[in-house]
């Protein structure tokens, strides 16, 4: 317990044997000390949630997590240790403000990472949200550079309609043929029954016809063949293409994407505008605790006997001032007495 006080008082920066002739000031010191350790502490943990999005490695994310809150804790140690309490509220309230500023901008550097690991959940939705944008875009993007498939791909619909239309020529003609064999009259067919003059006529269109079709298909799948090469070839550019970029979308996941995506959650939910806020302001309350609980305490018998020891420091230094300039003026006059 008593090594559990020790390092609690030299975390709030105290002299241990000053402290120790002073319990009432013990518990003051133990609270300050708690105050500044478990900020450099939660100081660490934030810092490698942080650093842990950035590498993506725990071992790089604990160490510099861990350098983090030492320097942390080593700043708010400082700032606490450097307080002295003189009974002049106005000069230390002063003196106590660029240290209230800078233990606020390290409270808002603190709480930010534990922020981001609060609403985790809601910042992994909104960014696979964020990366099916990213990606229909893609998509999109790839499309206006690989339009040329789009226009093969007219090319080749625009042969197969020639081709159909060939094909419904020939079957019109066909029926015409049958019809005009079997003796059923219509606009275009004589009703006799037979291979008449007329059928013969129809069978000459029908072969005529068909002749064609043949040709026409047998031209237009060439052409529809090598189309069907080309859109494949760029197909597969294209699909390449996208591969490439997947993986720079899959990745949208760093620290910089969460910060703006926490940012985006802010604006759009008052809620959890609200908890930011108070997230901060908690660990702006933590931070500057020990400064306010150094400003509003009274005058103990610590900083009595801490400035005591000063003030036999200063006069020490001064008395042996005092004597080495002494000793020295009787050297110069003997040394001079020696020239005479």
């Amino acid at each position: 317990m008593q090594s559990l006080r020790n390092f609690f008082w030299f975390c709030s920066g105290a002299y241990a044997p000053l402290l120790k002739r002073c319990p009432s000031e013990s518990q003051k010191y133990i609270g300050i000390g708690g105050t500044v350790f478990f900020t450099g502490l939660m100081a660490a943990i934030s810092s490698g949630y942080a650093l842990y999005t950035v590498f993506d490695y725990y071992f790089q994310a604990v160490f510099f997590g861990l350098l983090w809150g030492l320097m942390i804790f080593n700043l708010d140690r400082f700032i606490v240790s450097s307080m002295r309490k003189k009974n002049q509220a106005w000069k230390e309230w002063k003196l106590a403000f660029p240290r209230l500023v800078f233990a606020g901008i390290l409270a808002v550097v603190i709480s930010k990472p534990i922020e981001l690991r609060i609403f985790e959940k809601e910042i992994n939705r909104k960014l696979d949200d964020e990366r099916t944008i990213m990606l229909q875009t893609s998509k999109k993007s790839l499309e206006a550079v690989f339009g040329e498939v789009s226009a093969l791909g007219n090319q080749k619909d625009l042969l197969r309609s020639e081709i159909q239309d060939a094909v419904i020529f020939r079957d019109k003609l066909q029926s015409e043929y049958d019809f005009e064999r079997f003796g059923t009259r219509t606009d275009g067919t004589s009703g006799i029954i037979g291979l008449g003059m007329n059928a013969r006529k129809k069978e000459e269109q029908l072969d005529a016809a068909q002749i064609a079709l043949d040709k026409l298909r047998e031209g237009h799948q060439s052409r529809i063949d090598r189309l069907d090469e080309e859109i494949r070839m760029l197909e597969q550019e294209k699909s390449k293409a996208l591969t490439k970029l997947e993986p720079n979308i899959e990745a949208y996941d760093g620290l910089a994407a969460r910060l703006d995506a926490l940012s985006v959650l802010t604006t759009d939910s008052p809620a959890i505008k609200m908890a930011g806020i108070f997230i901060v302001l908690l660990f702006v309350a933590v931070e500057t605790a020990p400064i306010f609980v150094k400003l509003i305490s009274p005058r103990g018998s610590y900083d009595e006997l801490l400035d005591l020891t000063e003030h036999k420091v200063v006069v020490y230094a001064k008395e042996e001032t005092t004597k080495q300039d002494s000793k020295s003026i009787w050297r110069l006059s003997k040394f001079r007495q020696a020239l005479d």
